[in-house]
């Protein structure tokens, strides 16, 4: 796995992390941001041939 791959796939696991914990304080704002921010990362990945995994599921 290359530099890139690791660095988006860490990247999206902190987005989904704090994507939970916004939804979950009711936080609309920042839920708004981290799911403009997955993507964004998603979309860089596809650009770039970088399998990601299915998104997990979310509330």
């Amino acid at each position: 796995m290359g530099e890139l791959s690791r660095t988006i796939q860490q990247r999206l696991s902190d987005a989904y992390a704090s994507l939970r914990r916004a939804q979950a304080e009711g936080d609309t704002y920042l839920a708004d941001i981290r799911q403009a921010e997955i993507e964004e990362l998603r979309r860089i990945a596809a650009n770039h041939d970088i399998g990601i995994p299915p998104a997990p599921e979310m509330e």
